[in-house]
């Protein structure tokens, strides 16, 4: 059954970013149909007021030999595969501005978590002001999840004058203004692992706090921190495991191995959906490998960091271009078969 939702804001609202411009927006007066009301209740998310577990994946689809822009070309062809993993939300890291999109993926079951970023030339960004008008335009549509600010900002304070606290409080500025214009959908951020002291004490406006975690297979390892610190809910915004070895180890021979990636994604996925009492549930990274993130994208470029450096299973070497369940041309790889069989055999359990 539908909800109908009356909303009557009348405000004169501002943002204010880094260099203290401001953005007002005019009085809204609006007789708005929403057909799914999102909310937030103690730890749990809720889609019309039943818990609802994220069984995701990140998507940035750039095709190879092309531009590094994102292309949804391949949209239909892809959301057939979603569908058929199980997946049932999709995380894009900035606003998709073709509302027939945004029909596809509804259409086909799925819904979104909307990324804005900081400073992207004033379309639909946080520094303008301008993600408030995407926010307006597309608040109504059933595709839409989660407002989301962000993508690993607290790791560059470079981009803030040095000084993190200048992210910190634009980012609880724009949640704040989104909560003037939408009552049925949260705001989260993407925020890089376990958030301090002072990223939760500055974000009070932060409904939902995604944590993209790599701590090689032990994600799980973040839900009792998190419990000790916040009473919110959290997701894992990113977690996963790449098909490439830059060294052998563990077993798992040097090269392109998707063994690797399929075991690894096999023990983070199982203990992800065994902290349901903490996590909201997962986008994994990522749905397709991204040829253009480390050089010629007419090809597929190996060239992670050194070994053991990161928290990347098994190698500790990320290799940006080997992180798909699909490949380039959506032949599935090993993973895909295990996120299917976990995706599809796990449901919601009530949080203790």
């Amino acid at each position: 059954m539908k909800k109908f939702v009356i909303i009557v804001v009348s405000l004169m609202a501002f943002v204010s970013c880094k260099n203290e411009t401001k953005k007002e927006t005019a009085p809204v007066v609006e007789d708005v149909a929403i057909s799914d009301v999102v909310s937030v209740s103690g730890r749990q998310l809720l889609v019309n007021d039943t818990s609802y577990l994220i069984k995701g994946i990140c998507y940035h689809p750039v095709p190879k030999g092309k531009s590094t822009q994102r292309d949804f070309g391949t949209l239909t062809q892809d959301l057939e595969l979603m569908v058929e993993a199980g997946i049932n939300t999709i995380r894009v890291y900035a606003p998709i501005a073709e509302e027939h999109v945004l029909d596809e993926i509804s259409e086909a079951g799925l819904k979104v978590i909307i990324g804005f970023g900081y400073k992207q030339g004033g379309k639909n960004d946080i520094f303008s002001g301008s993600f408030i008008d995407y926010v307006n335009k597309f608040k109504k549509h059933n595709a839409i999840l989660m407002w989301e600010l962000g993508n690993e900002y607290n790791y560059h304070p470079e981009w803030f004058g040095g000084d993190i606290k200048n992210w910190y409080k634009a980012m609880n500025d724009a949640a704040g203004l989104i909560h003037e214009n939408d009552l049925s959908h949260p705001v989260a951020t993407a925020h890089g692992d376990l958030p301090k002291e002072l990223a939760l004490s500055m974000n009070p406006n932060i409904d939902v706090w995604g944590m993209n975690v790599y701590r090689s297979v032990r994600p799980e390892t973040i839900f009792k921190e998190w419990k000790e610190v916040s009473e919110k809910p959290m997701y894992l915004a990113e977690t996963g495991a790449d098909s490439y070895m830059q060294i052998a180890k563990d077993g798992y021979a040097q090269g392109i191995n998707e063994l690797a990636q399929a075991d690894a994604t096999a023990i983070i996925l199982k203990a992800t959906f065994n902290g349901q009492d903490i996590c909201s549930g997962v986008t994994l990274f990522q749905f397709t490998d991204g040829w253009w993130k480390a050089g010629n994208n007419e090809v597929q470029d190996t060239g992670g960091t050194a070994p053991n450096s990161t928290g990347v299973p098994f190698d500790g070497s990320p290799n940006e271009e080997f992180w798909g369940i699909v490949d380039i041309d959506r032949n599935k790889k090993k993973v895909f078969d295990v996120v299917k069989d976990i995706y599809k055999n796990t449901n919601k359990t009530a949080n203790k």
